[in-house]
């Protein structure tokens, strides 16, 4: 198949951030009903970190970034963009990329956010992707960056035990003939929207005292319904990444699903018929970190020496929205 781009673009460097505090199963164990053993044998999670008050998803981003410009070797000012995604911005406005931007100094560089939930590193990848193959821009850093206890229900266990704090960034540029980018499949569809969504805070229900008191400005799940689409779309989508590349998963030396839960997580990788050690996997320590997940995850594995160049690796999302999506790249640093 033709490649994607009019030049081949990939990733060049990676990085991550996580901030200092861990937080364990027990840990809150003290702030709600649960225990560890509920939330180990449910979601595959044993600990998450989680910023100190004051710490926003731009200090995050930007640390990450800066550890993808150092092992790239290069300053920040040779930047072109820079494309945050989150649904943790430190405010509604300015864009947390122009904050990112200032802290790390990407004196050159203009950037905006994207919010597609889980998927938002996915669809900022091929955003940056398209804008460096085009052939205008030269090099784009793309960050993955949410502080997920800012907006969680610390006395719920349907969602409280799921996410942490981090970051994740990779610099796309154009690579040699052959890597990068071969092939993505990206979807949305808003049917899902009443699953998986934080009801307030937005123009449809403005902040005020009532909407507080019924805390509609943490996050709301039906647990069921995200599952099922979950396991099924991330699995259905990189499949369609792989045939019509005339790939096999047996092709694959990696396979990075979005780190939302472990049962997710190996029943999409089982569909692929992917064994377990060719699955990125740090749930376990990091919990769902949204938009981080797939970067540190990439990131994790190849400073583990589980990517090489030249090997063949997926990434597969699947968020609110509902979104979801599948990337398919020959590795190439």
């Amino acid at each position: 198949m033709a490649r994607p781009f009019s030049i081949p673009v990939g990733i060049t460097a990676t990085g991550e951030c996580f901030p200092e505090r861990v937080i364990t199963n027990d840990d809150l164990a003290t702030m709600m009903d649960t225990s560890d053993e509920w939330i180990t044998t449910r979601t595959g999670i044993k600990t998450r970190y989680w910023v100190e008050p004051g710490m926003a998803s731009s200090d995050l981003g930007a640390k990450a970034l800066q550890m993808a410009l150092d092992r790239r070797g290069i300053g920040a000012d040779e930047l072109d963009a820079i494309i945050t995604a989150t649904v943790t911005p430190d405010m509604v406005f300015p864009c947390t990329s122009a904050l990112i931007q200032h802290k790390v100094g990407a004196t050159k560089a203009f950037g905006f956010d994207l919010n597609a939930a889980c998927s938002g590193f996915l669809f900022a990848l091929t955003t940056a992707a398209g804008m460096v193959g085009s052939g205008r821009f030269k090099r784009i850093a793309v960050v993955g960056a949410d502080v997920m206890s800012s907006i969680i229900d610390k006395t719920d266990r349907t969602t409280a035990v799921l996410f942490g704090d981090g970051a994740g960034a990779v610099i796309v540029e154009a690579v040699e003939d052959g890597y990068g980018i071969l092939d993505f499949e990206h979807h949305i569809n808003g049917v899902g929207a009443p699953y998986l969504n934080m009801p307030a805070g937005g123009s449809l229900r403005p902040t005020s005292h009532a909407t507080v008191d019924a805390k509609q400005h943490y996050i709301y799940q039906q647990g069921a319904e995200v599952y099922k689409n979950a396991v099924r779309d991330m699995a259905e989508v990189s499949r369609v990444v792989l045939d019509r590349n005339g790939f096999k998963p047996e092709d694959l030396a990696l396979f990075v699903p979005h780190q939302a839960n472990i049962r997710i997580m190996d029943a999409a990788a089982k569909r692929l018929e992917i064994p377990s050690e060719r699955m990125a996997n740090n749930i376990s320590k990091y919990a769902n970190t949204t938009a981080a997940t797939i970067p540190t995850a990439l990131h994790q594995s190849a400073v583990a020496g589980k990517v090489e160049k030249g090997d063949l690796v997926i990434l597969a999302a699947f968020g609110a929205g509902f979104t979801w999506g599948g990337t398919l790249l020959r590795w190439s640093i």
